[in-house]
């Protein structure tokens, strides 16, 4: 399965099947003060894998790579270029003690985020959670309520919301050119993330409806308000898995998701949208540079320095998302629909 890393590796989003033209997306949609502005921060990377490098790559597009004090990692491996200063250490603790460490971002496995996320919040740091928030709503919600309570900033890190393309159908809505959004279609499709086995595991991961899919449960429950009800299905096709999630305004949202592709497939993603007045649409491609990472970066930085809660990621969606990440799961397990209270 191809990590959101891997994702802007491979060239990130282009606007190639869009029907929302004349759109403007300036830095200013996504970002606070603005790329190269001078700053003094002391960033902790939890983890080393594909997405702390792309963290690590992120904070160096801030120039803010010399930053990163700490890499904490239970197995310390090669260094990560994009974070060329930065101490291996082990003890998350050491990390948390230290004064002058005030953003952490948290790239860990998924069944470690509401463990570490709470005692970087209890520590008064501001944290970048990866998505999800956690593994079970018990769990999301403890990390909510401390987030709540904390000096720090905290924020997960819905990628997508940050992607070109997403951006502009979110910006189509908003401005009412669509109308009310009744239908919303999005599809992920990759091939299998070798040499990560936790990821199968849906005890460490929560498996492709939690991992993977979440990013388009979010953008479903974005565009549509509540949702109510949750189906999920085997596809035709060998690893593809059909949801359906039903809102309480009528709307209707239907998510393709696989992770089984054949070797050599190029990962896409897709998001149509269906209005009252007018549809519109968007498709991955590799062909067009963008940088959803910084820019999330960016956005999360402006939130830190300027006190401000981070609105175009509220923790709370993040927890919905989970919450019909989680009921997916179960209908696909039970072969029934899943209500959400």
């Amino acid at each position: 399965m191809m990590s959101d890393a891997e994702m802007t590796d491979a060239g990130a989003t282009a606007v190639t099947d869009a029907v929302v033209t004349g759109i403007a997306v300036t830095d200013a949609d996504a970002t606070g003060a603005g790329v190269g502005a001078t700053r003094t921060h002391s960033i902790a990377l939890i983890g080393q894998g594909k997405m702390a490098q792309a963290h690590a790559a992120a904070w160096t597009a801030l120039g803010l790579g010399d930053q990163i004090r700490y890499v904490c990692t239970p197995r310390p491996g090669s260094p990560l270029e994009d974070a060329p200063q930065a101490r291996f250490v082990t003890d998350l603790d050491e990390v948390l003690s230290d004064p002058e460490v005030d953003i952490i971002s948290v790239c860990s496995p998924t069944a470690t985020h509401a463990d570490i996320a709470i005692r970087a919040l209890r520590a008064g740091k501001s944290v970048l959670l990866e998505k999800p928030i956690a593994l079970t709503p018990a769990e999301a919600e403890r990390v909510a309520a401390v987030a709540a309570e904390s000096e720090g900033t905290f924020m997960v890190a819905q990628v997508v919301r940050f992607f070109a393309g997403y951006r502009m159908l979110r910006e189509s809505m908003t401005d009412g050119r669509l109308g009310e959004v009744r239908a919303v279609h999005a599809s992920r499709l990759s091939t299998p993330r070798l040499g990560e086995t936790w990821l199968t595991d849906e005890s460490a991961s929560g498996g492709v409806l939690v991992d993977f899919a979440i990013h388009d449960f979010d953008q479903l429950n974005l565009f549509l308000g509540t949702p109510v009800t949750v189906t999920a299905v085997r596809g035709r096709q060998p690893g593809f898995i059909e949801t359906t999630v039903t809102y309480a305004d009528g709307g209707r949202g239907t998510v393709t998701t696989c992770n089984a592709m054949p070797v050599g497939y190029s990962f896409t993603s897709a998001l149509e949208l269906t209005g009252t007045a007018e549809s519109a649409s968007f498709a991955y491609s590799a062909d067009t540079p963008d940088t959803p990472y910084a820019a999330q970066a960016e956005y999360f930085l402006h939130c830190v320095e300027t006190g401000s809660s981070p609105e175009l990621c509220p923790t709370e969606s993040a927890v919905l998302a989970l919450s019909v990440s989680l009921a997916a799961r179960e209908s696909l397990a039970t072969g029934r629909t899943v209500e959400l209270a």
